[in-house]
């Protein structure tokens, strides 16, 4: 019974690696302590028990330390530029969609919100972010 419980802690591993989150990784640890219980009983209820108990206990234990560790600080950071005042320092031009802003020392890509040309050197206030550029009004 044991190879089944390694098999299953290479499968969760492996969809580990796939996803975004820390979460399956806890399936595997699981599997693993439920591989050395089945070394000692080899009742598969007992050691289906234990796989969904350890797991179960080490994700609600870890979560807010792995949360806090692995917290997306740049996505707080990106969300708060709305609202900022930021420097046009390559034209805006609407129809060939280049142009950039500089925002506290850093360049974004920029698009003009009524898609006119905004002239390099203009101050312009971030509306929002649409993909990858932010989408700016010039500062009246």
């Amino acid at each position: 019974m044991w190879r089944i419980w390694i098999i299953l802690a290479g499968l969760f591993l492996i969809l580990e690696s796939i996803t975004t989150g820390f979460l399956v990784f806890w399936f595997a640890v699981g599997s693993i302590v439920a591989m050395l219980v089945s070394f000692f009983i080899n009742n598969i209820i007992t050691q289906t028990s234990v796989f969904l108990i350890s797991s179960c206990i080490l994700i609600f234990t870890t979560r807010k330390f792995c949360d806090k560790f692995l917290s997306n600080k740049e996505s707080s950071k990106i969300n708060n530029v709305s609202g900022k005042i930021g420097k046009v320092t390559v034209d805006i031009e609407p129809f060939e969609g280049a142009g950039q802003i500089k925002i506290d020392g850093e360049v974004w890509s920029a698009i003009s919100s009524d898609n006119t040309s905004i002239p390099k050197g203009t101050e312009v206030i971030i509306e929002k972010i649409d993909g990858v550029k932010v989408v700016v009004t010039p500062k009246k």
